[in-house]
């Protein structure tokens, strides 16, 4: 039986996280129209024949928290306090996303993290500090053993995360997710508790 924790806030130093509210719609829907070049070669798609339905960014809201509760996922923005003007906490904008999913418990106590950043953000260390408070609360809070993170090879960027924070590169899983249209290769990292000593936290000075 999972141990739910939520709703649940973290912070690092001006790198916060923080549950998807439904109030975020607008802010939310700003920061991924300025950066839908940006974003387009690495977001889900739904393949041909697959329809969820078309939902209000509220509902989703709603629906992941709900998830949340029941721990199935864990639905965070990523806020960061070094913007100009971003003021108390409580203000700090929302410059990207970083969800937990396929959260499993019995035998196996793993699940999968993906996240992504606002452009004019990137390089500034914010998705590899939220990466790693949000796998430490997996494996010391929710009791997870495992934490695994699908990439795409061309994504640069994104593999400079996991090298950082000494994610284990495991192969290549051939069209594993749909991607921008299709199906897509994706290169498997993963990190064992055993492997992680105080955390990943710690590995970032």
């Amino acid at each position: 039986m999972a141990i739910v924790h939520w709703p649940v806030e973290l912070q690092h130093g001006q790198v916060g996280l923080r549950p998807l509210r439904a109030g975020d719609g607008s802010e939310w829907a700003a920061a991924r129209q300025r950066n839908v070049s940006w974003l387009r070669p690495w977001d889900a798609t739904q393949p041909p024949g697959a329809d969820d339905g078309a939902r209000t960014f509220r509902a989703m809201a709603r629906d992941w928290n709900r998830q949340a509760r029941y721990g199935r996922m864990l639905p965070f923005v990523i806020t960061y306090g070094g913007a100009a003007g971003a003021g108390v906490r409580a203000k700090w904008p929302l410059v990207g996303q970083l969800t937990v999913s396929g959260i499993t418990y019995g035998s196996a106590r793993w699940a999968n993290l993906g996240y992504w950043v606002d452009e004019q953000y990137a390089g500034r260390g914010i998705v590899p500090t939220a990466v790693a408070m949000a796998a430490d609360h997996c494996w010391f809070t929710l009791g997870l053993h495992r934490i695994e993170v699908a990439i795409r090879p061309e994504n640069k960027a994104s593999l400079r995360v996991v090298e950082k924070l000494g994610f284990r590169y495991e192969g290549e899983r051939p069209r594993f997710l749909h991607i921008d249209g299709d199906w897509r290769d994706h290169r498997i990292f993963a990190l064992n508790l055993e492997e992680v000593g105080p955390g990943l936290v710690s590995r970032l000075g």
